[in-house]
Parts: C-alpha cells; sequence; structure tokens
C-alpha cells in the first residue's frame, strides 16, 4: 500500500505539477506529524517528486523537525531575517533556473513564505493545490475515526459537566467559560475546533452567534454549538435546551429540526451524492412550510480541521465513500425570537453511516 507521501507525489504528478510547497497546518500536520507555530519567521516544507522533502525552519526548530513521520532535509536558518533567502535558494536548488509549476494551499499560504519562494524562483509559476490535495484526507482510517470518535467522547462529556451551570442569571460569556473548563478537564487538547458558541433567547437565531454577556432569562432558548480536539481531530456537535416554558414556535421547530437530522443521516451510504442528504434534510423543513428559516448547507466534513471536505449542500454531486466524516446540522433560525439546531458527526460505512454522537436530541427543559 503506497504511503501518505507517495500518493500525495503521485497526485502531484497527474497535476502537473513539479512541487508543492506546504507551511504548518493541517496538510503539513498529516504528512509529517509535526506541530510547529507559524509567527514571524517563515516555515515552509517542498515536496518535489524524485527529491527528498526539504523542510525550511529557524535553527531552533532542528529537534522539532527529527521527529517528523517522513524523513526530512532540514534546511535551518538563524535569528537574523537576512539568511532566509539563503535558506530557501538552498531548498530550491533543483528546481532553480527551471519555468516550473509549483502548487499551493490557496488558504494557507503566507505571503511571508510565497515572496521568498518568488524571490529565489522567479520564473516559476504559482498554482492552487487545491485538486491534488483534495482528495489526501477526505477518506479517514479506523484510526482517524477511533481519534474523532474520543473527540465526541470528550465533548459530551464536557457538555454533561457544564449543564448545572446554566441558569436565569448567568451570562453566555460564563457558561462558555465553564464549557470551556470541562472540556479540558475531560481531556480535550487546549486548541479546541472553535470557540464554543452559548446563545440564549434572540441571540440563538444568529448560527454563528459569540457568547456574550446577555443574562439568561425564564422562558430563553439555549443553543449551544461546541467541540474539542483529540490528537489533532476535531469534534463539531449542537445542541438546544429550554430555560424553562420556551415560545411554542421554537417548540414546533425543534421537533422539525430533530426529524430533519434523523431522516438525513438515515440517508447517508456509499455511492450516493452528497446533494442528497443535503435535500433529504431541506424537505422535511419545507415540507413544514419553514424553508425559508433554513439559511446554510446541513454539513460539512470534520478531520483535522472543523470544516473540511465534503460539503454538504444540495448542488454538490460528489459520491460519498467509506471512510467518509462529516456533520448532520439542519437549523432554523427566528430573528428576534431564537434558533434551533441539532449537529451531529457520522461517518460513512460500508452499509451505511456510524452517528459517533448521542448526547440526546429531544429538547431539555434545565429547570425540571
Amino acid at each position: 500500500m503506497a504511503t501518505t507521501l507517495e500518493r500525495l507525489l503521485d497526485s502531484l504528478r497527474h497535476a502537473g505539477l513539479d512541487a508543492l510547497v506546504l507551511i504548518p497546518g493541517p496538510n503539513f500536520f498529516y504528512l509529517t506529524r509535526l506541530q510547529m507555530h507559524l509567527l514571524e519567521r517563515p516555515i515552509a516544507l517542498l515536496l518535489i517528486p524524485g527529491e527528498s522533502p526539504r523542510l525550511v525552519v529557524p535553527a531552533f526548530e532542528i529537534h522539532n523537525a527529527e521527529k517528523s513521520s517522513i524523513d526530512l532535509q532540514v534546511v535551518p536558518y538563524p535569528d537574523d531575517p537576512m539568511a532566509w533567502e539563503g535558506a530557501f535558494t538552498q531548498a530550491v536548488r533543483p528546481l532553480q533556473g527551471k519555468s516550473c509549476r509549483i502548487g499551493v494551499e490557496p488558504t494557507r499560504l503566507r505571503f511571508l513564505e510565497l515572496s521568498l519562494l518568488q524571490k529565489v524562483l522567479p520564473t516559476a509559476t504559482f498554482l492552487s493545490a487545491e485538486e491534488a490535495l483534495s482528495s489526501l484526507r477526505i477518506q479517514k482510517s479506523d484510526t482517524e475515526i477511533a481519534d474523532l470518535r474520543k473527540a465526541v467522547a470528550i465533548a459530551q462529556t464536557a457538555l454533561q459537566a457544564t449543564l448545572p451551570a446554566i441558569r436565569p442569571g448567568v451570562s453566555e460569556r460564563e457558561i462558555a467559560s465553564e464549557l470551556y473548563i470541562q472540556l479540558l478537564r475531560a481531556g480535550s487538547e487546549p486548541v479546541l475546533p472553535f470557540a464554543p458558541i452559548v446563545a440564549s433567547g434572540p441571540n440563538a437565531a444568529n448560527p454563528h452567534a459569540t457568547p456574550g454577556d446577555r443574562l439568561l432569562q425564564l422562558g430563553d432558548v439555549i443553543l449551544i454549538d461546541w467541540g474539542a480536539t483529540w490528537n489533532g481531530y476535531c469534534a463539531d456537535l449542537t445542541r438546544v435546551f429550554a430555560l424553562g416554558n420556551i415560545p411554542p414556535d421554537l417548540k414546533v421547530a425543534h421537533e422539525i429540526v430533530m426529524t430533519a437530522n434523523q431522516v438525513a443521516r438515515s440517508k447517508v451510504r456509499p455511492g450516493i451524492p452528497t446533494g442528497e442528504i443535503d435535500r433529504a434534510a431541506r424537505s422535511v423543513i419545507e415540507r413544514a412550510g419553514y424553508g425559508t428559516y433554513f439559511t446554510h448547507r446541513t454539513g460539512h466534513g470534520l478531520g483535522l480541521e472543523a470544516h473540511e471536505p465534503p460539503y454538504i449542500y444540495t448542488e454538490n454531486t460528489l459520491s460519498l465513500a467509506v471512510g467518509m466524516v462529516f456533520t448532520i446540522e439542519p437549523g432554523l433560525y427566528f430573528p428576534g425570537l431564537g434558533g434551533i439546531r441539532i449537529e451531529d458527526n457520522v461517518v460513512v460505512t460500508e452499509t451505511g453511516c456510524l452517528t459517533l454522537s448521542d448526547f440526546p436530541r429531544e429538547l431539555i427543559n434545565l429547570l425540571e
């Protein structure tokens, strides 16, 4: 079986690319298992088919680089920024003087590294390597799925431990802080997939609300969107709670969203277009007459990033395949009143769908 590096180099050849540049991030970690911080110094991994991978790093990172899961030719430089260009010149030597095509990550490569590469390779063309990278991480191995399952378990344990703190008079920000503490206590890595969302009352009508100083009140709906990280892999879940008797319209909406979530999960199986999952959830909501209040796609992929392929929207024709992991998170949002979203993490299996999350989806009244 081909290694990850071999698969990636083969993808570069098929894409007509002479090299690929990665900087610290999900793909860099996936390939090397190295965690490196991007600050004011440049770091770049250069992959050239037929050559040893070259890693340009500050000299103090040499010992860290030696822990790489692939063999690297480390090109260190001292603290003097005037030495950066020389290190990049050394790393790209096999490409110098050629009209080469170099792939980059279009949403990640910084101007700092790009400008140095352009200076030492003035005849090179820099292109998006998204096509070559797209299939690298989209299907998860059993080990990756185990890490994702662990992240989900940590997230669920943390939320359960946070629920006693949710009561009238407490602010959204205080609940989010308590949830973060509980995530760490439950075993999450400190770098979460995203900052927890705690949105109460009318604030829950904003799908990506930021916890603020609003104090919870009787009759509020409380939407919590949170995640955990384990071995770099992300969980991303959402549940909704009631603080006493919430508005009847939101109770109805909760039942509709819960049904849409269940129907969408039941449709998951290998070979079907990804868009069918979105259509399944959306059709439930539209038949109930609430289509205009479902304002986002049904889900997104999960892995080393909280948002990655596959993306679950109606027009996506990508066929689901075994090992794909993604969220299913239909929602309804009513300005001035509140919002409902129920989000689970699922894996495509040979026979259908495995749901990694099992926190109750029913509307829980925290005052009962």
